[in-house]
This record gives C-alpha cells, sequence and structure tokens, in this order.
C-alpha cells in the first residue's frame, strides 16, 4: 500500500491558492471565486475544504453561523514540501536533473540566468 502522499491534489490546491490569497474565507467566498472560473457545486467546495482541514491543511474557527477557513502553513511552506517530494519521486532526491531541465526547456533571457547562476552560487 502507498504511503499518503501530504501533496495537495489539483482540486486541493486551487482552493488553498484561493484562501492564501484572501486570507481567512467561508466556504461561501471560495465557491464564489472558483465559480468565477469554472462551474461547481457549493457542496464540492465544502466537502473538499473539510478534507483539507481534516488533513491539517486549513484551520477553521466558528464566526457567527458559519466557519472561517485559513491555512496552517504559508504558501511558500507548501510549495516547498510539493517540491520537495516531487524531486524525490522523480528525481531519486537530486534537485539537479529538475534544474537541467527547466534551464533547457523554457526560454530564459541572458539576465535571467545570470541571476539564477548568482543565485546558486550564493546558496551556503
Amino acid at each position: 500500500m502507498r504511503k499518503k502522499s501530504p501533496t495537495l491534489t489539483p482540486q486541493e490546491l486551487e482552493i488553498m491558492k484561493v484562501v492564501w490569497e484572501r486570507g481567512p474565507s467561508t466556504v461561501r467566498d471560495v465557491y464564489e471565486v472558483l465559480l468565477e472560473e469554472r462551474k461547481i457545486a457549493y457542496t464540492t467546495v465544502m466537502t473538499m475544504m473539510n478534507v483539507l482541514e481534516k488533513k491539517g491543511h486549513l484551520g477553521k474557527r466558528a464566526e457567527g453561523r458559519s466557519f472561517l477557513y485559513q491555512p496552517t502553513r504559508t504558501r511558500q511552506q507548501e510549495v516547498g514540501t510539493m517540491v520537495r517530494e516531487f524531486v524525490d519521486r522523480v528525481f531519486g532526491g537530486s534537485a539537479e536533473p529538475l534544474l537541467v531541465h527547466l534551464v533547457e526547456d523554457r526560454h530564459h533571457s541572458p539576465a535571467e540566468l545570470a541571476a539564477l547562476a548568482q543565485r546558486i552560487k550564493e546558496k551556503p
């Protein structure tokens, strides 16, 4: 049996992006933002937010007749976890093949490449 992954599913990440952007949000708040992009059921958003709360990605507190949900980790912390898991799973823990792929696959300006090289040099 495969170990449960802490990585967010695409649907969970979509919800987390809304909550990171808005701050503490109700299900209705998130639903209305997502509805602007695509058709989605209110109950689906409610279920997904409850799942995120059970998984520890969201915390909630009562606010009148509804709940306010807020992230338990910053976007940067969550992205870091997702990238580390991806590098471990796809590249056996080595980030070098990922960096090479990104440099070769994307069209970067010489200035962007120089800035990236400088950041790598400065890394302890």
